[in-house]
């Protein structure tokens, strides 16, 4: 059987930078095993296999993978996704993508820069209270200890809603590319390091970005990936956390992968109301790069 299949940079207008994707179309008569090998051929930080929705008010099912495990939800596979629908059957203002976490809603606003789509989170960010320490942090980053931590942020666990992520806040900029992971000393994170460790700091004045961002995911098959949506909805947890509550929207502009060369721009959106927040938005453009086949036996 044949299978279509569309990959996209993500996070980006732009093609060969952001963080490429691979969507698989009708895909309903594969399974399982199917799928993740699918997703290991493709070897992307996720692919996605478009299904028919279970309720016919939504646009579609998704179900996405790493190359070596399925998620319940992921960012720039959901950006991605829309981007491509909205292309493919000419829609102009909203797609539903029901998705493991529940029911994603995607906002689409054709800007002259491109079609940019920005999902809505289905579950706030959840606060972890077993948070490695500083100095394991640092050895499984290959960094110094003193260089973890940036005014008043500390490190910290929250889930987004596909997993649990550890949130590292970095000394500058200049230690945020100096950063790698040390797989002898990555174990030593427990439970943390079996998901995705979301290092960040703060932004130069005047450049228009808030926070740089890298992310590192070693145990799920991925060595960096150049923009992390879900992170990036996880991460109002910290800012509410360690910058104190906020009353209505405040807007960010993360920019990911810039250290492997494949720069992505993540805009976010947080509403917060009584010390607690009550809506996350993450946004980004995405660009069609290739189409074809995929012939199974």
């Amino acid at each position: 059987m044949q299978y279509s299949f569309h990959t996209l940079d993500v996070f980006t207008n732009e093609a060969f930078t952001g963080n490429p994707l691979a969507v698989v179309l009708e895909a309903q008569s594969l399974d399982d095993e199917q799928m993740q090998k699918i997703a290991a051929e493709f070897n992307l930080s996720e692919t996605v296999f478009v299904l028919p929705p279970e309720d016919e008010a939504n646009t579609a099912k998704l179900r996405i993978f790493t190359p070596g495990r399925e998620l319940a939800f992921a960012g720039h596979p959901t950006v991605g996704t829309a981007v491509l629908l909205a292309d493919l059957f000419g829609i102009k203002d909203e797609v539903r993508l029901e998705e493991g976490v529940g029911l994603v809603t995607v906002a689409l606003d054709a800007r002259e820069a491109g079609m940019f789509a920005r999902f809505s989170a289905a579950v706030m960010p959840e606060p972890w209270t077993n948070v490695p320490s500083d100095k394991k942090i640092a050895a499984a980053l290959s960094l110094k200890e003193h260089q973890i931590g940036c005014g008043t942020h500390r490190s910290s666990v929250f889930d987004p809603g596909n997993h649990p992520v550890l949130y590292v806040p970095l000394k500058d900029r200049t230690t945020l590319a100096e950063a790698k992971t040390s797989m002898a000393d990555w174990p030593a994170l427990g439970a943390a390091g079996a998901f995705l460790a979301y290092l960040y700091c703060e932004g130069e004045s005047g450049t228009g970005v808030d926070y740089h961002a890298r992310a590192f995911a070693p145990l799920s098959g991925i060595a960096e990936d150049p923009a992390t949506g879900s992170a990036a909805a996880g991460f109002p947890g910290p800012l509410l956390s360690y910058e104190g509550p906020w009353e209505g929207t405040r807007e960010w502009v993360i920019m990911q992968g810039e250290d492997m060369g494949r720069a992505s721009r993540i805009e976010l959106e947080a509403d917060a109301a009584k010390g607690g927040l009550t809506g996350v938005r993450v946004g980004g453009y995405a660009v069609n790069v290739s189409s074809g086949k995929l012939d199974l036996a």
